[in-house]
């Protein structure tokens, strides 16, 4: 019988990643429009000019880098600084633009890229969303292979609700972690990804991408990427009210961020609002009471106090309830312009129907309905006239869970919140 031949091995060869493309506009009528509508006068000028000159710098060929620029332009850009710039925190990383400008050929790409990250960190900072996006773009364009530079695009994108664009721009940063090693920004390139899929109500998708997320941050040992995944997993699972999984993600993602971790008061509210919507109204109020003293912005601090009115009705305790009540109300009627005062008044109205304060229910909801019909919040004000129409049928919306849970859970859930009180504590005392 012949023996058979054998093939040559085949030639191994080296495995090419594509880096996929990221979308670079938004719906703007020209390029960095939305810097110019942010920032008025000169200093809006001379940001919309800065990013527009790097844009131009970044995607030239460096040999043709040193031809770019009219003679004079760099002149003009550091006479608007002069003129134009009140903030002391721009002046830094504007002066490093000028000098590309003055000198293209020698311009280091990782000096131009930290100069427009400065600028869209400061813009994030006062609110101007658009402008922040165009400086975080300008960096990513200047380093064009570094991950992390690809995922804060992407961050700033979704933070505005552009998800198309945020979606191209997370992708491209996995493709080029992936490429570099960048495990971090890989993590957490998935974890927006997720993000992105559970806003627009795709939980399945948003899942996968944060399980995905949470495999990378345990393989690389990156524990505040764990504790992120976990939280969002908690979220999801919560939200599809796989309550098991919930309770799971919830803790391990307490036991990855640690009692120091400035997120913590997020994820203990996440918990103590899920507590109260399941009826563990105990354990959510205490959590609700220690989470108080770390709600510096007023917005936030009324947003807590409300949840205590209502973690209050729900446990019965009528005498806190009426405090905290009194607290809320007054401080609405000071100030109806609260940015989440629609949500804070249907706090209180669940908290009144607990306790079959049926007038207060229907004041409350029926302010938070007038309210939210102002300011075109048609989801609040949707939830306003369910819950007006339960309470005038002198009927509590409650919770599917909330009729009585299980003791053994009542138990396991007061045991986890004097664990989260005990870290919310600890956390003040270090400051």
């Amino acid at each position: 019988m012949r023996a058979k031949r054998l093939s040559p091995p085949a030639r191994r060869t080296t495995r090419r990643w594509r880096t996929p493309p990221a979308i670079l506009h938004g719906d703007e009528p020209f390029d960095g429009a939305g810097v110019l509508d942010e920032i008025r006068g000169p200093l809006g000028l001379l940001l919309w000019q800065s990013a527009r000159d790097v844009a131009l710098w970044a995607g030239a060929e460096e040999e043709a880098r040193g031809e770019l620029f009219a003679e004079g332009a760099d002149e003009w850009l550091h006479r608007l600084l002069r003129n134009g710039n009140g903030e002391v925190q721009l002046e830094s990383p504007l002066m490093t633009v000028v000098r590309m400008v003055a000198d293209p050929a020698e311009a280091r790409p990782e000096t131009v890229a930290l100069a427009c990250q400065h600028i869209a960190s400061w813009a994030d900072g006062h609110g101007h969303t658009a402008t922040a996006i165009v400086f975080a773009q300008a960096a990513a364009l200047a380093i064009p292979l570094e991950a992390g530079a690809a995922y804060a695009v992407g961050r700033h994108a979704r933070g505005r609700a552009e998800y198309a664009r945020a979606e191209t721009w997370f992708r491209r940063a996995i493709a080029l972690a992936r490429q570099t090693g960048d495990w971090q920004s890989y993590a957490l390139a998935f974890l927006g990804l997720g993000n992105i899929y559970r806003q627009r109500g795709n939980y399945p998708a948003a899942r996968r991408f944060h399980v995905r997320a949470l495999r990378a941050a345990r393989r690389h040992s990156l524990r505040t990427v764990q504790g992120s995944a976990l939280h969002d997993l908690f979220v999801i699972a919560a939200n599809s009210e796989q309550y098991d999984d919930a309770e799971r993600y919830a803790r391990g993602a307490y036991e990855m961020y640690g009692a120091d971790y400035p997120r913590l008061p997020v994820l203990a509210h996440d918990i103590a609002y899920y507590w109260m919507l399941r009826g563990y109204f105990g354990a959510a109020l205490t959590v609700f009471q220690a989470l108080l003293p770390h709600m510096a912005r007023h917005e936030d601090r009324m947003m807590a106090l409300a949840n205590v009115v209502r973690a209050a009705g729900g446990a019965g305790q009528r005498r806190l309830f009426e405090e905290m009540w009194d607290e809320v109300w007054e401080g609405i009627a000071r100030n109806e312009t609260l940015e989440n005062a629609g949500e804070v008044l249907l706090e209180l109205a669940h908290g009144a129907s607990h306790l079959a304060e049926w007038d207060r229910a229907e004041r409350a909801a029926e302010r938070a309905a007038r309210l939210a019909t102002e300011r075109s919040e048609q989801k609040i004000r949707m939830t306003a006239e369910a819950v007006l129409e339960s309470v005038r049928r002198g009927r509590v919306a409650r919770a599917r869970a909330a009729e009585g849970p299980a003791p053994e859970k009542i138990e396991q859930s007061d045991a986890f919140a004097a664990d989260l009180v005990r870290s919310l504590n600890a956390s003040l005392v270090a400051r």
